[in-house]
This record gives C-alpha cells, structure tokens and sequence, in this order.
C-alpha cells in the first residue's frame, strides 16, 4: 500500500495545486466568504472524488490534466455539501476534518453562503474542461448537475433528514446513500472517463463500479463512526447514533455491515476486469477503503 500512497498523495496535491489556481484569493472582496470557502476547501481532505477522477480518465487511457477540471469540481460540490450538512438546520455538527465546521468559525449566514459559492464555483470549474468526440460540454455540465440536484446529492439529504428517528429498512437505507453517498462518488469516476472520450461500454462499466463503491464506502464510514473515536475520525464519533439516524450497523449488525461491506466492493472490483491492468490504480483504491480504520 505504500506505492498508493504515494501516488495518493501525489495526486491530492495536483488537485489542491489547481482548486488554490482556480479559487479566488481569500484578500479578493469579499474577504470573509472567500476566506471561508478556502477554509472549508482546505481543510485536510483526503480528496478521494477528485483522485477516483483522475484513476477513471487513465484507466479509459485518458490524460490526467484533462481530468483536472471535473475533478476540482467535484471536490468543490463535495465540500459545498459538508458545509450545508453541518449546519444547525441539518446534522448539527461542531467537528469537521479534525477543525470546528464552517459555521461555527464564520457563523451560520456566513456558512450558507460559502456552500452557495462552492457550489457555484464547481460550475466554473467544471466550464473548463475539454470536450471529447463524444462528450460535448453540455455532457460534463449536465452529468454533475443531475448529480447535485433534487433526485440525487439534495434529495439524498431530504430522505436523510426525513429518516431521523425512524425505523428504516435496509432498502430505504439504501435509498438514501445511492443519492447521497454513491451519486457523486459515481459521477466522480464518470467524469474522469468522459475526459477520456470513453465508450459507451466502458462508461457504464464505471458506473456500476462507482455505484457499488459508493455504497461500500458509506457501510464502512458507518461501521468507522461507532468503532473509532472523535481524534481518529476528524468528526464527532457516534453522532448518527445520538440523533437515531438509520446506519448499516444498526440495521444489520456490525457482522453483516462488515460483510456487507466487502460484497459491494467485490461487486466493485468485478466490474473493472475489461479494463486489465489500467484500472490498478481503482483496485487498489477499492480495496483501501474497505480495509481503511479512520
């Protein structure tokens, strides 16, 4: 795992290099949002979007620099969604990447409307990348905007938030992270490989991969929330429990969570075999996040 790593790393600061290029300066008026944006965007994040955009556009025999501009998009309408989903009205929560959350530094106006702006800016961003033979701009725009909007990244958070208290089944469950966790995880990979003028097949190969990798992830972050503390996590460990929110864990068990867990990211791993030895990079990154402890 050393060699990931090293090229997780590697990529996590190619794409930090351009979202400080692309981001307005935290001095530009006004200073207090454009500070706030760059406070939450540079907060310590692994950049997992980001780099699963780049692994996709090589894995279709893509350019990674091609893959820069959805892939800092990505991260901005990632970043837009933590800062909403701390909000008093919404999760309530103080702790973000091991920091106090936007709202608690720059107050809860202040807060949305740094989420407004990220989001915003994703489009930008997202305004720069190259079209491909068969992915005109309009498809990169139109891909993160079905994305982040009321069926998928919003409507997510609805059922999240309607969830609360309630008895849900593990198919409701499932609901709420195919639009809140998995959408984006999954439109992440299929931007990379859209940069890459990938086919048909192969976009759609990534997208049962991002889909059930996108779920994977959510089982695990949920077992990590009950399992690992406050300082290991960089967020409030135990909150979903505190505020009776569903999680795989309290509706399978940890047991079946765990084994949960390691199906999708089977599935996962299945759905990468056309493409040989150029998706190594997605293998590996599949099978960090299930073994990954924080």
């Amino acid at each position: 795992m050393d060699d990931l790593r090293s090229y997780l790393e590697v990529r996590a600061a190619e794409v930090d290099a351009e979202l400080d290029r692309v981001l307005p300066g935290k001095r530009q008026r006004p200073a207090t949002v454009h500070e706030a944006m760059r406070y939450s965007l540079f907060a310590g994040g692994k950049r997992l979007r980001p780099v699963l955009c780049l692994a996709a556009a090589e894995a279709c025999g893509g350019e990674t620099e091609d893959a820069l501009p959805p892939a800092c998009a990505v991260e901005l309408m990632h970043t837009y969604s933590l800062v909403h989903d701390d909000l008093p009205c919404m999760d309530d929560d103080d702790l973000r990447r091991g920091r106090p959350t936007c709202h608690k530094v720059y107050g809860e106006g202040m807060a949305v409307l740094t989420g407004d702006a990220l989001l915003t800016e994703a489009f930008l961003v997202l305004s720069e990348t190259a079209p491909t033979a068969r992915y005109p701009l309009a498809a990169f725009i139109a891909e993160l905007a079905v994305t982040g909007g009321s069926t998928k990244l919003i409507g997510g958070q609805v059922l999240d938030l309607e969830g609360e208290g309630k008895d849900l089944t593990k198919a409701q469950l499932v609901k709420i992270h195919e639009a809140k966790t998995a959408a984006l995880l999954t439109s992440s990979i299929r931007l990379g490989a859209m940069t890459a003028n990938a086919t048909p097949a192969r976009l759609e190969a990534l997208t049962t991969f991002g889909y059930s990798l996108g779920l994977a992830f959510q089982v695990i972050d949920d077992i990590l929330d009950v399992t690992q503390s406050t300082e290991k996590l960089g967020k409030t460990a135990g909150k979903d429990e505190a505020v009776a929110k569903a999680t795989y864990p309290a509706i399978l068990g940890l047991d079946k969570a765990r084994k949960e867990a390691a199906r999708l990211t089977k599935k996962a791993m299945t759905a990468l075999e056309p493409f040989g030895k150029r998706a190594h990079r997605l293998r590996q990154i599949a099978a960090y996040l299930l073994e990954r402890d924080y």
